[in-house]
């Protein structure tokens, strides 16, 4: 393949039109690049940043083989590459000028790229200490028994607890996000839907979101428990409410991420019915 059968647009509608088909196809691998651009058709470039976003799609007469997409300033996001399609794209991206800070994708694409990106660049690829595995949803299992208690969808009325919850989450993964009334339309978190599970006298202990349904998939995205009620299966129960949620909601495939240090999390997601589909990784760029 030649480095310009890599087709580049700052325009989503465009992209989408060139390579919606193909990242329908497989939606569960594609799942970052189906949401954020999803996002951008509906809130706009603007509401991420000042900076145009960056869109590519690899394609030979008339096939799409892959894609990316990119909001400067965070890093480069392609689906899934052989070491060649890699090679590729970071001789274009080089050959136009581009910077970039990090890559992150399934952890071969991620090494693949950020190994081509190091021959055209001269850039010290940093393996990031956060690894991610994606799961996809079999068949849901909810825990036996649950917890005392029950789920609460969170509504328009319930922003303030919704922007509370997600800052502790932010907090607890290390993101470097501020989340308050004047930014919680240009956050990632502004277009989920939120569950609390609650305790019997109404106290909240534990949050789960969902993703809108897109291309047949609803991403369970942000899973928290305050530390010191860690142990007590609300977790289990909030997320198998969510992923109940998901399916009812018309979705033929529920994935979410889980950090691969933590084998407790690992363990419970299994346990609801989520199998492994992809590691994934990140690298900076010196």
């Amino acid at each position: 393949m030649r480095p310009d059968d890599w087709h580049l647009t700052d325009d989503v509608d465009e992209f989408l039109a060139r390579a919606g088909g193909f990242l329908r196809s497989r939606p569960g691998r594609h799942v970052m690049a189906l949401t954020w651009a999803e996002r951008l058709r509906t809130r706009g470039a603007d509401a991420f940043g000042s900076e145009a976003p960056v869109f590519g799609v690899l394609e030979r007469a008339g096939e799409v083989h892959a894609t990316f997409h990119r909001l400067p300033p965070r890093a480069l996001c392609p689906t899934p590459l052989t070491p060649e399609q890699a090679d590729t794209l970071a001789a274009r991206l080089t050959a136009l000028g581009h910077s970039l800070p990090s890559v992150s994708a399934d952890h071969g694409t991620a090494t693949a790229f950020a190994e081509a990106w190091q021959r055209h660049t001269g850039a010290t690829p940093e393996p990031r200490d956060t690894r991610l595995r994606l799961y996809r949803l079999g068949t849901l299992t909810p825990p036996d028994p649950l917890p005392a208690g029950r789920g609460r969808v969170l509504g328009e009325r319930d922003l303030e607890d919704v922007m509370f919850w997600c800052g502790e989450f932010a907090k607890a993964v290390g993101e470097d996000v501020t989340i308050d009334a004047g930014t919680w339309a240009g956050t990632r978190y502004a277009d989920k839907r939120y569950t609390l599970w609650e305790t019997p006298d109404g106290t909240p202990v534990s949050v789960a979101g969902m993703n809108p349904l897109i291309g047949g998939q609803i991403q369970v995205d942000v899973v928290y428990t305050p530390a010191h009620l860690r142990g007590h299966g609300y977790a289990g129960a909030v997320t198998a409410e969510v992923s109940r949620a998901a399916l009812a909601a018309g979705a033929r495939d529920v994935v979410l991420f889980a950090d691969r240090s933590n084998p407790t999390s690992n363990a419970l997601y299994q346990r609801l019915g989520y199998r492994p589909l992809a590691d994934w990784a990140a690298y900076d760029f010196s």
